[in-house]
């Protein structure tokens, strides 16, 4: 039982590996604001990130019948929700090959001065540290997501991606660096 005196993770995917459309319904209730956040810092952008998301647990549900419930669920769906990321990425890159577009730098928010309100420069901030995320490479991007954003350890992170701990630490410790120059002067917690 889980805190909240509801079954298992594992419970109710073996539930809905039998169809049980509720026990699956119920496992998405539970994981899809995490796994929001972790999909929307990848792809950049929020209506993309529904998308993503909605690909994800669609996947999810196709992929019960595989699922070993042995096996804790909730890594099992955040592979297959990093596995859409990745896919969103490569498509991605394609059109922007095929349509030779180039992303555009942030530009300034009009009035930013020193009379602007906190919440909008906050917004701002924010703004421009998802967009040097967003711009990461895969390499640097996954580990930092998957430990700062979705919070799993180093060794979690490193069991996923299939590298060590100390690989995970490198690479977070070096992206944080690359936000830091691609933001600019804003700095990014933690």
């Amino acid at each position: 039982m889980t805190r909240d005196g509801g079954q298992t993770d594992e419970e109710l995917a073996a539930r809905a590996a039998g169809g049980d459309r509720a026990a699956f319904d119920g496992l998405v209730r539970r994981h899809k604001v995490a796994l929001y956040r972790f999909v929307r810092r990848y792809v950049g952008h929020s209506e993309d990130a529904y998308d993503v998301l909605q690909n994800t647990f669609l996947s999810a549900w196709r992929g019960l019948p595989r699922y070993d419930a042995a096996r804790p669920f909730l890594p099992w769906l955040r592979t297959i929700a990093l596995n859409k990321c990745r896919d969103f990425g490569r498509r991605q890159f394609v059109r922007r090959l095929m349509l030779r577009a180039h992303a555009t730098e942030p530009v300034d928010p009009p009035g930013l001065t020193a009379e602007a309100d906190l919440e909008s420069v906050e917004a701002y901030r924010l703004g421009r540290v998802d967009a040097a995320i967003a711009k990461l490479p895969p390499f640097y991007k996954e580990p930092l997501l998957l430990t700062i954003v979705s919070g799993l350890s180093h060794i979690e992170a490193a069991k996923l991606l299939k590298t060590t701990p100390k690989a995970i630490e490198m690479r977070v410790y070096r992206a944080r660096r690359k936000i830091q120059d691609a933001a600019g002067d804003f700095k990014t917690e933690g």
